[in-house]
């Protein structure tokens, strides 16, 4: 079976620790939305990593909000854009529907943003 860790140094570094990452479960909450947001955006290795090391958790009904967020950025024409989720930004190729990278208000401190045409407010 393979690891639903896809970036090697974070999983090298939770196996030497001998910590087994767990999903989260709820019973009767229907199908898996993993599942459900693997078909409709991606979230790439670098913000894998990005959300993990900086303990960035997003329920099912902020990824929905995302995922409207860049349904508005398509209709708009935007190729990339910054999606901003009550204290979190994702960067997200609109185009490929894979989100780039994840900051959270913690590091959004003076930081720029560049390569985006657009921004979302969800």
């Amino acid at each position: 079976m393979s690891s639903p860790i896809q970036n090697n140094k974070v999983h090298d570094l939770l196996s030497a620790r001998s910590v087994t990452p767990t999903k989260p479960t709820q019973q009767g909450s229907g199908p898996d939305f993993q599942a459900i947001l693997a078909d409709r955006l991606k979230v790439s290795n670098h913000a894998k990593t990005r959300l993990e090391s900086r303990e960035i958790a997003l329920d099912a009904d902020k990824w929905e909000r995302v995922l409207q967020g860049v349904e508005k950025a398509a209709e708009k024409g935007a190729k990339e854009s910054l999606v901003m989720v009550d204290d979190v930004a994702l960067v997200v190729s609109v185009k490929n529907r894979t989100v780039i990278t994840a900051v959270d208000q913690n590091h959004l401190k003076e930081n720029v943003f560049t390569n985006i045409d657009s921004a979302v407010i969800v």
